[in-house]
């Protein structure tokens, strides 16, 4: 399984623009994926989507920097090297969805599974098979990233995010939730949230 996070100029694909794509194998997690890009011509550039992930406009807009289009095929190129492709992110419609609209942009073959594996909802579900109703805010969910962080036993990602930042954390949390074992040397000193399965 390939965790994948992309950090982007706001939250439409068709309008914002990619500014960096991190990836790990679940399988081997010392392979991993970082680039960072320049925008493309004519995105849109939310304040507060750079706020978020720590670029400034001359970093996204740095001519000396791979274009979005080049970087995705990069990303397409490390992906056909792995033994497997199946993707997960925290929201696979938002990271995938920018990937898919980049590529569109940039006339490359579309490689990207129909399927992926969501860790939201990974996350939903275990908190069901323990016995834990999941937290809602104005009749929708309310778990984001940081709240599956605590859920599963780990420090919150760090501000600002970091494509890579965001792919490691999130591979660690669906170790945990999925498998019940630790991923990464850096999260060995935190507990495992044990898994107690809840007969109804």
């Amino acid at each position: 399984m390939i965790v994948v996070d992309v950090e982007t100029t706001g939250t439409d694909a068709g309008k914002h623009s990619i500014v960096s794509i991190g990836a790990v194998d679940m399988l081997e997690p010392n392979e991993r994926f970082f680039e960072e890009c320049r925008v493309w011509d004519g995105a849109h550039i939310e304040s507060d989507a750079l706020k978020i992930n720590g670029y400034t406009e001359d970093q996204i807009r740095d001519p000396s920097k791979a274009g979005e289009g080049d970087v995705v095929a990069h990303f397409f190129s490390w992906l056909k090297g792995r033994p497997n492709m199946l993707l997960a992110a925290q929201n696979p419609m938002f990271d995938l969805g920018f990937i898919t609209a980049a590529a569109f942009r940039a006339h490359l073959d579309i490689q990207l599974s129909h399927r992926s594996i969501d860790l939201h909802t990974v996350a939903y579900m275990h908190m069901v098979k323990q016995g834990i109703e999941p937290p809602t805010k104005n009749k929708k969910t309310d778990i984001n990233s940081d709240s599956i962080m605590k859920y599963v036993g780990i420090p919150a990602e760090p501000r600002p995010h970091i494509a890579i930042n965001g792919a490691i954390w999130e591979a660690e949390a669906l170790s945990r939730l999925l498998y019940g074992r630790n991923l990464f040397e850096q999260f060995k000193q935190y507990s495992i949230v044990p898994i107690v399965v809840i007969d109804k």
